[in-house]
């Protein structure tokens, strides 16, 4: 029977690839398959087993460590309201604009700031796409490498903590681990760090190895803007640029790394501070804030609608037996662990062309990690590779959703093919930095105590 439950997953993706809503496909499909199963075979399934689902529902509810995502999502969008970005960007463009490449290199350090402030892809993306583009492409910048730039920062939320990403693979895999290799969310923020500012590191590379070997690609602005963009009170703007959004960056992580605050606890002093800074920013009012509650219900709604669809699945693919059927297919065909993983990676890299990072958690993880439990390897590890291999997802044509974003805010002259050529060299940087931390999976636990 076990055959049926790898049936049932190809079912689901494919409708899921053909447009339906995947929340209610996930539920819908599972218990109606499972409904046709029992009916041919009652002592594979019996109704009665669905009794339990229940209790599995109010299980996610009532998980703390969930209660986050909620809290960081209403942080991020009431962040992208206060105006801070704009700042960031402003005074990037001032202290680094008189280098070739220098605008490039502040949006990818302003798209850092943001993503370990908001982690929200779209409001980084669109943001920086309204403000730093036109001023890239009046100062020469070729276009290309504008938007890549511009796409690839934004998506740096889904590696660098806190992110929405990393709360749901913990919260995945530790519930598909049946207790074996629990991951909690402080070590998967903690083991996410040094992978995060490596990426970073080597975006901001690469932009001067193009401004040197291509240098009208990536002109300087003229030192007459940069003195005309200072004027008054300039290190006070500078100050209030860095310090706002540090303050809530240490104030969140700090908390969870020094072991004062759990993640939860951390995520609404996070929400806190991000009030508090829009209110500093003198962008506070009341449309403002049921503006955010809105936008965070719908959000939150979205995510937790596609967990109990996801947690129907797993209960009937594990009732068909599918994850001992996978386990029993991999261990008789004889793969090494790193094959295996590679498989795994190249899958979900070739899954994130078509469908949403959210999805591609709750339908792959239940499914892979007991094989990873068999082979005996860390989660925690896999934790990050999969966060890595995600967020090419928001770059990958045809739905990648940060091409999307930016497109909507581009001048009429950047084509959709100017796009996805500008995102091919960051999503090879991005397959060179996932192979190096698979080889290298020291590198991950740097900062783990």
């Amino acid at each position: 029977m076990g055959f049926l439950a790898i049936i049932l997953f190809f079912l689901i993706f494919i409708l899921i690839l053909k447009g339906y809503p995947v929340a209610f496909t996930l539920g819908g499909v599972s218990i109606l398959f499972a409904l046709i199963v029992s009916f041919f075979y009652p002592d594979i399934i019996r109704v009665s087993d669905f009794y339990i689902l229940p209790f599995r529902f109010m299980g996610i509810v009532g998980n703390t460590m969930l209660m986050a995502v909620p809290l960081f999502i209403f942080m991020g969008i009431m962040l992208e309201k206060s105006g801070l970005a704009e700042s960031l960007l402003e005074t990037m463009a001032i202290l680094f604009g008189k280098f070739k490449g220098g605008l490039a290199i502040s949006v990818i350090i302003v798209g850092a700031l943001l993503a370990a402030s908001t982690g929200i892809v779209g409001a980084t993306v669109v943001t920086m796409g309204l403000i730093s583009l036109p001023t890239m492409l009046k100062r020469g910048y070729k276009p290309e490498l504008a938007t890549g730039v511009i796409a690839s920062s934004g998506t740096l939320g889904q590696i660098i903590p806190p992110s929405v990403v990393l709360i749901l693979l913990a919260e995945q895999i530790s519930s598909s681990t049946r207790g074996k290799s629990q991951v909690d969310v402080g070590s998967l923020f903690q083991a996410a760090i040094i992978p995060s500012i490596g990426l970073v590191l080597a975006y901001i590379l690469y932009v001067i190895i193009v401004s040197r070997v291509k240098p009208n690609w990536a002109p300087a602005m003229p030192q007459v803007e940069i003195d005309a963009l200072k004027g008054e009170g300039f290190l006070g703007k500078v100050i209030k640029a860095f310090i706002l959004p540090l303050l809530l960056i240490v104030s969140v992580l700090g908390s969870i790394f020094a072991g004062i605050a759990s993640p939860t606890e951390a995520a609404a002093v996070g929400a806190l501070g991000a009030t508090i800074l829009t209110i500093i920013q003198g962008k506070f009012k009341l449309e403002v804030l049921r503006a955010v509650m809105r936008q965070t219900i719908l959000l939150t709604s979205m995510v937790f609608f596609i967990l109990l669809g996801a947690t129907t699945f797993t209960l009937v693919f594990r009732l068909l037996g599918g994850d001992e059927y996978l386990i029993e297919l991999i261990t008789s065909s004889n793969l090494s662990p790193m094959v295996f993983l590679a498989i795994v990676m190249l899958v979900i890299f070739i899954a994130g062309f078509f469908i949403d990072f959210i999805e591609i958690i709750f339908i792959f993880i239940p499914v892979i990690t007991p094989i990873f439990d068999i082979y005996e390897i860390d989660m925690l590890w896999i934790g990050i590779l999969m966060a890595l291999n995600l967020q090419t997802s928001f770059l990958t044509p045809p739905f990648g959703f940060s091409l999307f974003y930016l497109k909507g805010v581009s001048p009429p002259e950047i084509t959709s093919s100017v796009l996805y050529k500008g995102i091919v060299p960051f999503i090879i940087i991005q397959l060179i930095f996932l192979i190096t931390i698979m080889i290298f999976p020291q590198i991950i636990y740097t900062l783990i105590k």
